[in-house]
């Protein structure tokens, strides 16, 4: 495995100022924003497939600072029950895909998206429990009419591109759990695949070792994202799992994004890495920092150091120990 960034941590820096602190990190690869809510500070998607000569000279930059990229990232939501909204973001996704093609980039990731509840809605429609019985009719109507095929196009494309799609499991839109991945790529298509965040797993009750079971016998996982969450036993006796306290309030709300290391111990992350090698997935750990008691520095270089602890990075030897090879 490799340990990367996910790049919007820096995005008040330069391309050029990234790549020097990326590396200074130690770090071995970039997940690279190219629009919607991870912005294009470190990269013009435009500029970059009109020129060739622009995309090697950016290629050649990251190679000298011993950098790849692990993934284009556009999360962003393209299902969205306002046109131009939902225009936006799939002009953005299939710019990323052709992107990613020609810079021989094997991943990109989004969310699913969220639609409205029927037809003619213009607001956000998040179901999350089957009675009243209109929330099931919105379920169905999202799911049938507005998921599923446009993901099922975008597998097309994808597929034709030789790019694999990580939808990240993010509560609020409608693949937010390993069941909802798993329903999506098999309507869809094998090109759908997920950016496990073990981060939204915590908040929604999910171990996250099990999900990367559960994925990785799939053959789902296509990128991983390192991020904790700490769990507050008292607020959520307060106000539940789906919290909606806002962000800033820390002391108030159920649980807060933590560097990591700081909202499950060293065990839990060398499970959740084992898991991953156990179970397939032996490409890229990308930190997503959102730590809100951190700064971007401190956060970065715990995260780095604790996951450079647990991370799994030469290949499995024979078992020599069972006498098989003497």
């Amino acid at each position: 495995m490799k340990l990367g960034v996910f790049t919007p941590v820096f995005n008040a820096l330069s391309f050029d100022q990234m790549l020097d602190k990326a590396q200074a990190l130690g770090l071995q690869t970039l997940e690279i924003g190219t629009g919607g809510n991870p912005g294009t500070a470190h990269l013009d998607p435009d500029a970059l497939l009109a020129s060739s000569d622009k995309r090697r000279e950016y290629l050649a930059k990251l190679a000298a600072h011993g950098l790849t990229i692990s993934a284009f990232s556009c999360h962003n939501n393209p299902i969205a029950p306002v046109a131009a909204v939902a225009q936006k973001a799939d002009e953005t996704l299939r710019k990323t895909i052709k992107l990613a093609a020609l810079m021989n980039v094997p991943v990109v990731n989004e969310f699913s998206g969220v639609s409205g509840g029927n037809a003619t809605d213009t607001a956000l429609n998040w179901p999350t429990i089957a009675w009243p019985t209109e929330y099931r009719d919105n379920y169905l109507f999202q799911w049938e009419r507005r998921l599923i095929p446009y993901w099922r196009d975008i597998n097309t494309v994808a597929t034709a591109a030789g790019v694999k799609i990580g939808i990240e499991l993010h509560g609020g839109f409608l693949c937010h759990t390993p069941y909802t991945m798993l329903k999506l790529r098999d309507a869809a298509g094998p090109a759908i695949g997920c950016n496990l965040d073990p981060s939204h797993m915590w908040w929604q009750g999910i171990d996250p070792v099990a999900a990367v079971k559960i994925l990785g016998k799939a053959g789902a996982l296509v990128h991983f994202h390192a991020k904790d969450t700490y769990l507050d036993p008292d607020n959520i006796n307060m106000h539940g799992l789906t919290d909606i306290q806002p962000y800033e309030d820390l002391t108030d709300r159920a649980w807060i994004f933590r560097t990591v290391g700081y909202g499950h111990d060293q065990k839990t992350w060398s499970d959740i890495i084992s898991a991953l090698r156990l179970y397939g997935y032996d490409y890229v750990v990308s930190i997503e920092h959102e730590d809100a008691l951190m700064s971007v520095d401190e956060g970065l270089h715990q995260a780095v150091k604790n996951l450079k602890a647990v991370m799994i990075s030469e290949s499995p030897g024979a078992a020599w120990w069972t006498g098989d090879t003497i």
